[in-house]
């Protein structure tokens, strides 16, 4: 996934979920924040901020969107529009290695009252995969999600009876980000949106976990994080 115009700026502060006061070149500008999450540990005072450039399109209010972020020496993705396009591109191009035998894929396919955000065919079965995106890590771990998500627990839930009809259900997080070691559910965030995911594995439901390669322009999936499901209680 390749972005066409980016540019630099450094983050003040967060109105509300949808717009951010950004510096540029010296000029306090609002933009589009492409992510609705709480990014409470990304986006802090002073960070530098990458920015998607669409002055071009005249029908926006703002002409920046907000993309990505620096924490630390580590860069964040944090556009939540761009995980479905990296995962399918990554399909189309066999790197996930669990599904490198795809004959056929199309976005955006309902079953029941839910739509997947992928469904694909091989020579011996059909199946719907869910991408998560995932923006929050701490001391190399990284969790999903950073706020409740009632509509996402429904999704998953609802993975549990595709695969009950034969179908291979599939739940896929993608870290957009390059460093975190392990995967684990936020159960403290969203206890509900936790027990669903690991409900769905006890039947059958498949969880992958991917990390990323992010560049100052592009953002493509990388490698197989470990995954810990399981809520630890200190």
């Amino acid at each position: 996934m390749k972005y066409d115009k980016i540019i630099e700026g450094i983050f003040l502060k967060r109105p509300n979920r949808f717009i951010a006061q950004v510096l540029i070149d010296g000029k306090e500008e609002i933009v589009h924040v492409k992510n609705t999450g709480r990014c409470k540990e990304l986006l802090l005072p002073g960070a530098k901020v990458l920015l998607e450039d669409c002055s071009h399109n005249m029908t926006r209010k703002t002409k920046y969107s907000l993309i990505a972020v620096w924490k630390g020496k580590m860069l964040v993705n944090m556009d939540s529009q761009v995980p479905n396009s990296v995962v399918f591109e990554a399909l189309e191009g066999r790197k996930v290695k669990e599904l490198e035998d795809i004959i056929h894929l199309k976005r955006e396919v309902t079953f029941g009252k839910s739509r997947y955000d992928i469904y694909f065919e091989t020579e011996k079965e059909k199946g719907f995969i869910e991408i998560k995106g995932v923006t929050l890590e701490n001391n190399n771990i990284s969790m999903f999600p950073d706020a409740p998500t009632e509509r996402g627990a429904k999704h998953v839930l609802e993975m549990i009876e595709a695969v009950k009809q034969g179908y291979r259900g599939i739940i896929l997080f993608l870290i957009q980000m390059k460093g975190p070691k392990v995967f684990k559910l936020n159960w403290q965030m969203d206890r509900a949106f936790s027990e669903g995911v690991k409900l769905a594995h006890e039947n059958g439901v498949e969880i992958f976990v991917y990390d990323s390669i992010v560049s100052y322009n592009t953002i493509s999936l990388d490698k197989p994080v470990k995954i810990e499901l399981d809520e630890i209680i200190e």
